[in-house]
């Protein structure tokens, strides 16, 4: 009994991974949507959903399993903002699509598709530092990656930037168009500022293990 209490459920590294490949495939199909836009737009954003759900069972799954496990191979709490914080990263993507379904936007701006562009970039380095939490210990393999993701959202930042000026300068006479793609790309740069948070929550857990 003793022995069955003591052993680490590594099955959470197969719901991080879960997650992370959720994350990327959001973001390859917000590239998608935005590059072939307004083309199947309700479609593109259906899927999105879909896509926005299977996180939300994933994030819970991983909790419920979290309050149940005795013995967990990382810390409860980094666990714990994980999975909360990759969830975040597709409900942000999935709030820009709604976003521009809801307010009819008829056609997207080149900065959109250049964040959906750092997105994919950024979910794809998110994933190979997620499967590299199997062997922490090989944290050669892992850190590179994680300085590449602040890299991005270093890119994510300018990016809002420029499109700011870029909106305030073309819309100046449509207060209403520059709410609407203020939001949208507030949500974008907010998710790649979620990927730059897994990434310190990684470094982070690699530290506590070295």
């Amino acid at each position: 009994m003793f022995k069955f209490l003591l052993n680490t459920d590594n099955s959470f590294y197969e719901s991080f991974e879960s997650a992370s490949q959720n994350v990327m495939n959001c973001a390859k199909t917000l590239l998608e949507t935005l590059q072939q836009y307004p083309k199947e737009l309700q479609i593109k954003a259906t899927q999105i959903k879909e896509i926005e759900h299977k996180g939300d069972k994933i994030t819970h799954e991983t909790i419920e399993k979290l309050n149940t496990t005795f013995m967990t191979p990382l810390d409860r709490e980094d666990i714990h903002q994980l999975i909360t914080n990759m969830d975040d990263i597709v409900d942000l993507m999935d709030g820009a699509v709604s976003r521009l379904a809801l307010y009819q936007i008829p056609t997207v701006t080149k900065e959109a598709v250049s964040f959906a562009e750092v997105l994919v970039k950024s979910t794809e380095l998110l994933d190979k530092t997620i499967t590299g939490l199997r062997h922490i210990d090989k944290r050669e393999a892992i850190i590179p990656n994680c300085h590449e993701i602040h890299t991005m959202e270093n890119v994510g930042d300018q990016l809002l930037r420029t499109a700011m000026v870029d909106l305030f300068e073309t819309e100046k006479n449509n207060p209403i168009n520059v709410i609407k793609w203020k939001e949208i790309y507030e949500d974008l740069e907010a998710a790649t500022d979620r990927c730059e948070d897994v990434a310190n929550i990684i470094e982070g857990i690699i530290l506590k293990n070295a």
